[in-house]
């Protein structure tokens, strides 16, 4: 008997070996029992493989995650949520920004609760949907500064202004490690302590046999593609494995503030650090979430379910309801990845083994035509293993991720202002909120959408801006209102220097060349 996966992502036994059982129930346990027991085998083989002992310990503790990962896939029993059992958020589960904002004026107390604070950036990506190689967080987005550049900026201003000491940890993947290692060498003088942990490495499975493709611990070249990381969900048990979750709690470090490194709206806030510490007796868990808007109907919303917050990601919604789950009127608020969370409390679940977070199946096809799966979960999804978890709805500019080269012309204009690493909306500008960008397949390589710029456009009064085709820019253009910018197929449209657009549509041909 084996066990693999349909085309629907749903499991299936397949009959060889032992007579089948009566009992659909006992047939389906044998093949899970069975399963397990092949890959734990086969993990058992490829920790024989290593060299020494350091290494043989370190895959001891990301096989042990896998394998419990891989044994909550196969005790999958259907849906993880109910449509007909969400309930509407009780009144306190998430708190308007503006209820916790007011001045701290007291640098002495701003101080005091740094002190006991932790920043946490996820650097486990790599930039190539951009383009670009190597880690994404060494991308530069504004003035030259890359995400990490200005990171550091933010950090080293606080510790500064404040005469404290706030680490910055990054958790990188195998994939950003090495890369990262060696650029953290020019913060040296830097007035921050920067520390960095690897999150696990797991062994892609073949989604026919699901046992490990890897056979044996080749990483290099064309190997490497055996292996995944697991979510940013596994910086929970990672961050315990490290040592650095024990270290920053003898030292005094109560809170982590975490975030994604593409994320240049996650700043430390002030309110929210005290608001935290206001309650930290009751609350170990704070998730930032942002009303939604229509380019953010896929992200992840709260829901009140079995008496206890969850966090409801697409993926999870039954066909049927994806169109109500899209609604701004009935879920209004998103998650931003922006979280506060108690580091006893992670010590906590991370021993007591009470980390409950949905399993994401992921499928893969690899260069040589081999179906894979990766087993993933979402950081946020632990929000109902801790006491006192609830939201804060936090003002927009909290949100800022750079994800496309669309979200990369946005931040490199004049809508935003930097100071000490932080990108502040333009007081320029007219309205609170972003215009709507869309580039097309010319621009979505970084060095191809650098090369059609002379300079960034004035978009302090853009509303919405559609660009597709073989399209450049010369210096000094301004964009206003809606501008929509069609080149066909076989055209170009080069923007003259100087040109102002304020609500046009340019279509066919247009080039200006040197007599």
């Amino acid at each position: 008997m084996s066990i693999g996966i349909n085309n629907n992502g749903d499991l299936t036994f397949l009959l060889g070996g032992i007579k089948r059982s009566d009992s659909q129930q006992e047939f389906k346990s044998l093949a899970k029992k069975e399963a397990e027991g092949a890959l734990k085998q086969e993990l058992e083989k490829l920790k024989l493989a290593a060299t020494n002992e350091k290494q043989r310990e370190e895959l001891g503790k990301d096989f042990d995650g896998f394998q419990n990962l891989f044994r909550r896939f196969l005790e999958d029993k259907g849906p993880s949520i109910h449509w007909e059992k969400i309930r509407t958020l009780p009144k306190d589960s998430i708190i308007p920004y503006t209820k916790i904002q007011g001045a701290l004026d007291d640098d002495a107390r701003v101080k005091e609760l740094l002190s006991k604070l932790v920043v946490v950036k996820l650097n486990g990506g790599l930039g190539t949907s951009m383009g670009c190689k190597g880690p994404k967080s060494v991308i530069s987005v504004s003035n030259d500064l890359t995400f990490l550049d200005l990171t550091v900026q933010q950090i080293e201003h606080l510790n500064k202004k404040y005469g404290c000491d706030v680490p910055l940890v990054l958790m990188n993947s195998f994939n950003t490690d090495e890369d990262t290692k060696k650029v953290l060498r020019k913060y040296a003088s830097c007035q921050v302590n920067i520390y960095t942990f690897m999150q696990s490495k797991y062994p892609r499975i073949k989604k026919e046999t699901l046992l490990p493709v890897a056979q044996d611990l080749d990483y290099e070249g064309a190997a490497i593609e055996n292996w995944y990381p697991p979510g940013h969900g596994d910086v929970y048990n990672s961050f315990y494995n490290s040592g650095l979750l024990d270290g920053f709690i003898v030292k005094g470090k109560e809170f982590m503030f975490m975030s994604n490194i593409d994320n240049l709206g996650a700043t430390v806030d002030i309110n929210i650090l005290k608001h935290v510490f206001d309650r930290k007796d009751s609350t170990e868990f704070v998730m930032e979430v942002t009303d939604k808007t229509r380019a953010d109907v896929k992200g992840g919303t709260l829901v009140h379910y079995e008496n206890k917050l969850r966090l409801l990601e697409i993926a999870q919604v039954p066909k049927e309801h994806v169109d109500e789950f899209k609604s701004v009127t009935k879920f209004k608020i998103f998650n931003t990845n922006n979280l506060w969370i108690s580091l006893p409390a992670i010590k906590r679940v991370v021993e007591e083994k009470a980390l409950n977070m949905e399993i994401i199946v992921n499928n893969k096809t690899m260069d040589n035509g081999q179906g894979v799966i990766q087993l993933e979960t979402a950081v946020g999804a632990a929000i109902r293993s801790f006491n006192g978890s609830h939201g804060v709805n936090v003002p927009r500019n909290r949100f800022l991720p750079v994800k496309k080269t669309s979200d990369l012309l946005l931040v490199m204009s004049n809508l935003y202002d930097m100071k000490a690493g932080s990108l502040t909306m333009s007081k320029l500008r007219q309205f609170p909120s972003t215009p709507l960008i869309k580039l097309g397949t010319h621009f979505d390589k970084v060095r191809s959408f650098l090369s059609r710029f002379a300079d960034i456009p004035d978009m302090l009064d853009l509303d919405h801006l559609t660009v597709s085709g073989d399209v450049t820019f010369g210096k000094g253009v301004i964009l206003k209102g809606t501008v929509i910018i069609i080149a066909n197929h076989g055209d170009r449209i080069d923007i003259p220097s100087g040109s102002l657009l304020e609500n046009k549509i340019v279509s066919g041909n247009l080039r200006i060349l040197d007599h």
